[in-house]
């Protein structure tokens, strides 16, 4: 393949090299269903069990509130749908959500609350819709924003939700959180958390829902009884070891990961500021280092990214799950973006794979097209 200058982090990040070496053996000679009484079968059931015990203590929950997934997706939907469907209440979550969350919210006729300017939920509003809601099965706040990068204060949204609405459980999704904050200090805010294994260097399709203390999701997978009987169908064993090996080394590297790539970030974003005219979504105080994103006034999303790939470098206006169409982002409406100047978001997200010369090369096809588009030389 032709080299390519990849800043598209936040959709999926490279395999770490350990996480293939670790999720290869499960795929060539230790193959059985772990769901068997057999030797065979033991071995396979017994490599699962150490790696729930790697992200449990990566995450500083018990081993046993571990449940795998197949994506952070699912994790989200059971969070959300479980809850409502489990018990009496509403659900309650942000505008700013991503729509794993934010969808079955709505089909479940929750509540949705706004945010402010940089895309941090309303505490006050919060406060109003859980007085308002009367009984209230959970509320889904996420840790990260998968757009803009804005980092939520969960310890504040926590103390409204146990003032407000002591009954309900609090769920975070946190896919992007896991290479840029300490887990340990997310989950004792909350009650359910979810995980995505392919945005810190594990494999697509699979997924983690931590499920803390009272807290107990209806499953939506029903068949075979595994995890618990919280989510059926057979383990993705090689996957889930491969999760477990990309974790640990993701947390292991990530106070030096911060620092790094937050000086990438930087760079970047200074670069093509002091070049042209552009509007940072989101400071970096209010943001992880994994993310900028850039508003360009006069420009097309859509034509920004097709010259961009011209020049081999791999971005996004949005969420990657969004099925590639251009729609309007329902994270910068709510945050009260102009339509106009939405429809020139750029999101450049950075990783484990980053370098110095791949941010400078792709500045410069960034400030090369944003002039061409205008038509500036």
């Amino acid at each position: 393949m032709e080299r390519l200058l990849y800043l598209d982090h936040a959709a999926s990040t490279p395999m770490r090299p350990a996480a293939v070496e670790a999720m290869t053996p499960f795929l060539t000679d230790c193959f059985a269903n772990p769901s068997g009484s057999h030797r065979f079968a033991r071995t396979a059931r017994r490599a699962v069990d150490e790696a729930r015990e790697q992200v449990a203590d990566v995450l500083g929950v018990l081993p046993g509130e571990v449940v795998f997934t197949g994506c952070g997706t699912e994790s989200d939907n059971q969070a959300v749908t479980g809850s409502v469907a489990g018990r009496p209440g509403v659900a309650v979550t942000s505008a700013a959500e991503h729509h794993a969350v934010l969808d079955p919210v709505v089909a479940s006729g929750g509540v949705v609350v706004g945010v402010d300017a940089t895309g941090h939920i309303d505490l006050d509003g919060l406060t109003e819709a859980l007085r308002a809601a009367g009984e209230v099965a959970v509320v889904s706040v996420m840790a990260v924003n998968n757009e803009v990068g804005t980092v939520t204060d969960l310890e504040a949204v926590a103390a409204v939700v146990r003032r407000e609405a002591p009954g309900a459980w609090l769920h975070t999704d946190a896919v992007q959180a896991a290479c840029w904050l300490d887990l340990r200090t997310v989950t004792p805010l909350v009650d359910m958390v979810s995980l995505s294994a392919h945005k810190f260097g594990g494999p697509k399709g699979v997924g983690v829902l931590v499920v803390r203390g009272s807290a107990s999701p209806a499953p939506i997978i029903r068949g075979g009884g595994q995890e618990r009987e919280r989510r059926s169908g057979t383990s993705n064993v090689a996957g889930i070891v491969a999760t477990a090996a990309a974790l640990g080394e993701t947390d292991a590297e990530r106070a030096t990961e911060v620092e790094r790539v937050g000086a990438l970030r930087s760079r970047l974003v200074e670069t093509v500021v002091a070049e042209v005219d552009a509007r940072e979504t989101v400071p970096a105080a209010a943001s992880v280092p994994g993310v900028a994103h850039l508003c360009f006034e006069g420009v097309e999303n859509e034509a920004l990214l097709f010259l961009l790939d011209t020049e081999g470098v791999c971005a996004s206006a949005a969420s990657a799950c969004a099925s590639g169409a251009m729609e309007p982002s329902h994270v910068l409406a709510a945050m009260g973006v102009s339509r106009e100047l939405a429809g020139g978001a750029l999101r450049l997200s950075f990783g484990h794979t980053s370098t110095v010369d791949e941010i400078d090369a792709a500045s410069a096809a960034v400030v090369s097209s944003v002039r061409r588009l205008r038509g500036e030389s």
